[in-house]
């Protein structure tokens, strides 16, 4: 994801993916294959949307506060549109889908995004 120029989103997508990883190892040794393909679907629906968002901040090119709003503004409409389809998408096109796992490594890597404003990015370690 070295494509992602902004540091904090990219690490936090990192971590979307790790996290979403082990949840699908442990939902697939707990839950079997429809835990697994579940919380691996959660996650996946979550890193898109930032993905989507990352995207549309990476192409920022205004300098102005209200020129910041309005792309972060945009960003975060669109990446709830993604989610919202995508969580649609998924519950109407698995049958089998196991929803809490399902929706609860969603939230988990939707919460892993927010902690974005958390990260530091230091030019000189």
């Amino acid at each position: 994801m070295s494509w992602i120029r902004n540091e904090p989103l990219r690490r936090v997508v990192f971590w979307q993916t790790l996290a979403t990883g082990l949840a699908t190892l442990v939902c697939g040794w707990l839950m079997g294959m429809h835990g697994a393909i579940s919380a691996l679907l959660g996650g996946l629906v979550s890193i898109a949307a930032s993905l989507v968002y990352a995207v549309l901040i990476d192409r920022h090119e205004g300098y102005t506060a209200g020129d910041v709003v309005k792309t972060a503004l945009k960003a975060e409409g669109i990446k709830i549109s993604v989610m919202i389809v995508l969580l649609l998408g998924v519950f109407l096109l698995y049958k089998e889908v196991v929803p809490i796992v399902f929706i609860g490594v969603f939230i988990v890597a939707a919460i892993i995004f927010s902690m974005a404003l958390f990260v530091t990015t230091a030019k000189n370690k």
